[in-house]
C-alpha cells in the first residue's frame, strides 16, 4: 500500500485547522479486502446543531459523507469586527472542506464499487458467494485501483491543497492579529488601572 500512503497528505501542525485529510483515512479503512463500503454502515445521529456559545466551540460527531467533525465556532460577547471576520472565515472554510470531501468520498466509493464489480465479472464471479457473503479482491488488486484513483485526481487534490493552505495562512494571520489586539487591550487596561489607583 505504498502508493496509497504516498497519496495521503499531512497538514502542517502549525495550521489552526490542522488534521489529516479524511479521504486518506477513508482509503485506509477501505484498503482491507474484508471491509464493507462506508454506505453499508448505517449510523443514526442527530442532525440538530446547537446555537453558537459565547464561551466554547461546538464539535459534533463525524459526518457520514465527509468524515469530518462539524464545528460551530463560539461567538464571543462584544465581538470585534476583526474577530467576526476571523470566525466567518473559519466557518466558511469548515463548510468548504466538508463539501469537497463529501463529494470526493462519494466519488471514491462509487468508483471503488464499480471496479470491484468489473474485476469479479471478468473472473466470472458474482458479487456474493454461495453463502451470501460479499466477495472481496486481494490487496494487490485493490492497490491498482487506489493508484489509478490517486493519479486521476492528482490535479484536483493539488488545487485543493493550494486553496487549503491559502485559507489557513489567512486564518493564521487573522488569529495573530486578534491575539496581538487582545494582548494590547490587556496591557492598556492594566496600565490604566495602575495609573488611576489613588495614592495615599
Amino acid at each position: 500500500m505504498v502508493s496509497v500512503a504516498a497519496g495521503c497528505f499531512r497538514r502542517s501542525l502549525i495550521c489552526p485547522l490542522a488534521y489529516q485529510t479524511p479521504w486518506c483515512a477513508h482509503i485506509r479503512r477501505c484498503s482491507s479486502s474484508n471491509s464493507a463500503p462506508q454506505h453499508d454502515k448505517k449510523q443514526k445521529r442527530s442532525r440538530v446543531k446547537p446555537a453558537a456559545s459565547p464561551t466554547h466551540d461546538w464539535i459534533g460527531p463525524p459526518n457520514q459523507l465527509s468524515n469530518l467533525r462539524p464545528i460551530i465556532y463560539r461567538t464571543p460577547e462584544n465581538e470585534t469586527e476583526l474577530e467576526k471576520r476571523l470566525r466567518h472565515l473559519r466557518q466558511e472554510t469548515e463548510d468548504w472542506n466538508h463539501t469537497f470531501w463529501a463529494k470526493q468520498n462519494i466519488t471514491f466509493s462509487k468508483e471503488k464499487q464499480a471496479f470491484i464489480i468489473s474485476q469479479l465479472q471478468s473472473k466470472g464471479l458474482s458479487l456474493r458467494d454461495e453463502q451470501g457473503h460479499r466477495r472481496a479482491l486481494s490487496s494487490e488488486e485493490m492497490a491498482s485501483f487506489y493508484k489509478a484513483f490517486l493519479d486521476k485526481n492528482r490535479t484536483r487534490h493539488a488545487n485543493y491543497n493550494k486553496e487549503w493552505y491559502r485559507r489557513n495562512l489567512t486564518i493564521t494571520f487573522l488569529m495573530a492579529r486578534v491575539s496581538l489586539w487582545n494582548m494590547w487591550k490587556r496591557l492598556a487596561n492594566k496600565y490604566n488601572t495602575r495609573n488611576n489607583t489613588p495614592t495615599a
